[in-house]
């Protein structure tokens, strides 16, 4: 998508309130970013030394080409206050445990459910302070991460054992989490299995839901946001378990729903090349599809309006679309374009303020 389509914008006001989002986006380039690197890579030199090369490629890789993932992830660091380097180094290792698991399980070299099932035991472990790590590789054939993931994993207790509202945020945390490991062991197995799999999980949820499909749900469970969302929280002493509670229910399942369908949006050309299942190609056509996600982005406003800090959800919903849509992959795909229009319009000015930034970040960065 090229910058001369948005011409229609020209001579607008930027924003409702510009000095929030000049002031938020200032934090985000001089505080966040800088910080986000820094923790990645001291995680690089961990994954450096990897002994066993598959694991240490896969570990690699997903610090190289998902970093956009921690960045993404760790502007809610910024409702932590003065404690905000410390979510940081949270949203980092866990979200560097989630894609590097992804990585492992989509180019896996076992396909077993137990195996996924077994990785993935680490998310909730990471969540849970003086837990003692298990085998984590005890399904496949390469072990020896040289104490990789047991170590992103203690990073993550560490910071959380220090928090003196987490036994009130537990469950929420918790809940969140076992939607997001149900869904990676579902999701990657053989590709005949992924199907019914997946239908049958959503069967055991779908009355305590909004009515949606069953790839929608799978959408929904597979973000991170609602985790980082509770535990920048947690980080002040007011924090409560209704507080928990009401963002839980807030991100999921709209907020988080919008995040997962966009990543699937953009990546649809790539996931039909590689074989890998991507919930966006299941829409019956390109205008049902941005009808849906059109009725994602206006629940997942709705949803969050009821949050302390509810202007700067309402900035990470439009975020959401600017960042994600900057992609080049957009591009290279047709409908995928089409539907990035739409979306930008409707996000408004915020939006195409982020998708500006991101487009020229993205482009420099390369």
């Amino acid at each position: 998508m090229n910058m001369h389509d948005y011409k229609i914008y020209e001579g607008c006001h930027l924003v409702n309130n510009p000095t929030f989002l000049w002031r938020m986006t200032t934090k985000i380039i001089l505080k966040v970013r800088p910080d986000v690197h820094r923790y990645l890579q001291e995680w690089k030199k961990r994954a450096e030394k990897i002994p066993d090369p598959e694991l240490r490629r896969q570990a690699l890789m997903s610090i190289e080409t998902k970093d956009f993932h921690c960045e993404g992830g760790a502007i809610y660091a910024l409702l932590a206050g003065d404690r905000y380097d410390e979510v940081i180094r949270f949203i980092v290792a866990y979200q560097t445990i989630s894609d590097y698991l992804d990585n492992l399980c989509d180019r896996s070299t076992s396909l077993d459910p137990d195996d996924f099932f077994a990785l993935h035991e680490s998310m909730p472990h990471a969540l849970t302070p003086h837990v003692s790590g298990m085998e984590y590789y005890r399904r496949r054939n390469e072990q020896d991460d040289g104490g990789y993931l047991k170590s992103l994993v203690e990073t993550c207790q560490e910071i959380l054992g220090r928090l003196p509202t987490y036994t009130i945020i537990a469950p929420a945390l918790h809940e969140l989490a076992r939607y997001y490991c149900e869904l990676q062991v579902h999701k990657h197995v053989r590709a005949e299995e992924r199907v019914p799999r997946l239908k049958a999980w959503f069967d055991t949820y779908e009355n305590n839901l909004p009515e949606m499909s069953w790839y929608e749900f799978a959408a929904c469970t597979g973000s991170t946001l609602g985790i980082f969302c509770i535990v920048a929280h947690a980080f002040h002493k007011d924090c409560s378990g209704e507080l928990a509670r009401n963002i839980k229910e807030a991100y999921f399942p709209w907020v988080q729903g919008l995040h997962i369908l966009l990543d699937y949006l953009i990546d649809q050309e790539e996931d039909r090349t590689g074989g890998d299942l991507n919930f966006c190609s299941y829409y019956p056509n390109i205008d049902d599809m941005i009808i849906r996600l059109t009725h994602f982005y206006t629940q997942a406003d709705l949803s969050i309006s009821r949050l302390p800090n509810a202007r700067f959800h309402r900035m990470i919903n439009r975020g959401l679309l600017g960042m994600y849509l900057a992609d080049r992959k957009v591009d290279q795909q047709k409908d995928v374009k089409k539907a990035a229009k739409k979306m930008i319009r409707l996000g408004g000015p915020v939006t195409l303020f982020f998708f500006l930034h991101c487009w020229v970040y993205r482009r420099i960065k390369v």
